[in-house]
């Protein structure tokens, strides 16, 4: 079943009468248990993927009956509290392509948010594209996510979404109809909106603080590399306009919007092209920093040989292909290399924030960009930094390891609450209960 397309695995689901099921990590026998017996075989495939699965609490999944989505909710940690990210709306290839996706993104969630002192978990959202319907499609988007809102309310709150790759404010507005368990909502609903400003802003942070601690000065006479210029790279030009940088050279798969911002920013240090996808010469732009801010899994054996910047920081979730190896070959190459789930932050924390009420200027969140703060972005990644060079070890590996170290800390008040709700799920029979 790893092999399957989605849609075939949603196929044979159907075939099984199987709507809604779920795999959860057994602390006391240590395996990966299905809600189906005819998905143990997952299970185990899960279990023994020892690169992405990391004793996830729960995984929950359902079939949107009328667009024959599949659509899960991936839980890692939920210690600190109610597991939080952003739900990816994205195409894949094969079952294990969508859920090694989820597993490492739900993971980076943990950790971001617990080097970020906030009080959530991590877990991640994850919808795979049905082709043979038009996404773009309002009344077809709202229905999706609709249902994908009723997914959240059916966990509890063990998992509270927001809006990520693929996905949009009028979506979470959908999702938001259906759950109270989500936050990226409008503004005129009492939400905090999009956050990929915030997100674009803690990477500048990031930039800055590591010129600052490799003594190369401001950002004003560097030239900065950007691969993808959705809306987080969009906004990460106009701030690195704003800090006067020498150039930028950035690249993108839609022609389109390559056409519309090479109109928009004309007459700005600003060089952008349009590539194909799996076309990776951005990444090896002759540049001081480069920002990679489109898909995960970009910097690995293959592309890492070619980079010539003395830093990466970039707002793109998973950046490493695989965190040990290549972190490993980063560090080797003399290459500073600012973890992802470190300078990207503020998307969540930008969201997070909404379960309190919405405060203009809000305090809570401008400490993230202050260098007093002993959580700010800047004193994080010059204590990371720091300590790496001292220990003489590449900076994800101390990274996660201080993350990890965080994440295992429970909330002051709730406990461990997250795991409570999953057992009470399972003991309820969860996936017995049908989607509408």
């Amino acid at each position: 079943m790893l092999q399957y397309h989605p849609q075939q695995f949603v196929e044979n689901l159907t075939n099984l009468s199987i709507q809604r099921f779920h795999f959860i990590y057994d602390k006391k026998a240590k395996k990966v248990l299905a809600s189906h017996p005819a998905l143990q075989e997952l299970a185990d495939a899960i279990m023994n993927d020892s690169r992405d699965f990391d004793q996830h609490e729960g995984l929950f999944f359902q079939i949107d009956p009328e667009h024959k989505t599949l659509q899960g909710a991936f839980v890692h940690r939920t210690v600190r509290g109610q597991a939080a990210g952003g739900t990816r709306y994205w195409h894949y290839e094969t079952v294990e392509d969508y859920l090694r996706d989820g597993l490492r993104l739900a993971k980076g969630m943990t950790q971001k948010n617990a080097l970020a002192g906030i009080w959530w978990g991590g877990g991640k959202g994850v919808i795979a594209h049905n082709p043979q319907i038009d996404k773009q499609d309002p009344k077809v988007r709202q229905s999706i996510y609709r249902h994908y809102g009723r997914l959240m309310s059916a966990m509890h709150g063990c998992y509270v979404t927001a809006e990520d790759v693929g996905s949009n404010v009028i979506d979470m507005a959908n999702v938001f109809a259906q759950t109270r368990f989500t936050t990226c909502i409008p503004l005129e609903y009492g939400g905090s909106g999009n956050p990929s400003t915030a997100t674009a802003r803690g990477v500048v942070c990031g930039m800055i603080a590591a010129c600052e601690f490799m003594q190369l000065g401001t950002l004003a006479d560097k030239v900065i590399g950007i691969q993808g210029t959705g809306n987080v790279g969009v906004a990460l030009i106009n701030f690195l306009l704003e800090q006067k940088v020498k150039h930028i050279i950035a690249s993108d798969t839609n022609a389109q919007q390559v056409q519309h911002l090479q109109q928009k920013f004309i007459g700005k240090n600003l060089t952008i092209r349009h590539s194909e996808n799996n076309d990776y010469s951005i990444l090896a732009t002759d540049c001081d920093i480069l920002a990679p801010c489109a898909i995960g899994g970009v910097l690995n054996p293959q592309t890492i040989p070619m980079i010539k910047a003395k830093i990466i920081c970039g707002a793109a979730n998973n950046q490493l292909q695989d965190p040990m190896r290549d972190d490993q070959l980063l560090h080797d190459q003399g290459i500073i290399y600012i973890p992802d789930f470190l300078v990207n932050r503020m998307g969540i924390v930008h969201c997070a924030n909404e379960q309190y009420g919405r405060v203009d200027n809000d305090p809570e969140f401008a400490k993230h960009f202050n260098r007093d703060w002993h959580h700010s972005i800047h004193q994080t990644v010059w204590r990371l930094l720091t300590q790496a060079k001292a220990a003489q070890v590449p900076t994800a590996i101390l990274a996660v390891k201080q993350a990890d170290e965080l994440a295992l800390q429970p909330h002051p008040i709730f406990g461990h609450r997250g795991q409570m709700i999953i057992d009470s799920l399972v003991a309820a029979r969860w996936h017995e209960h049908v989607a509408e």
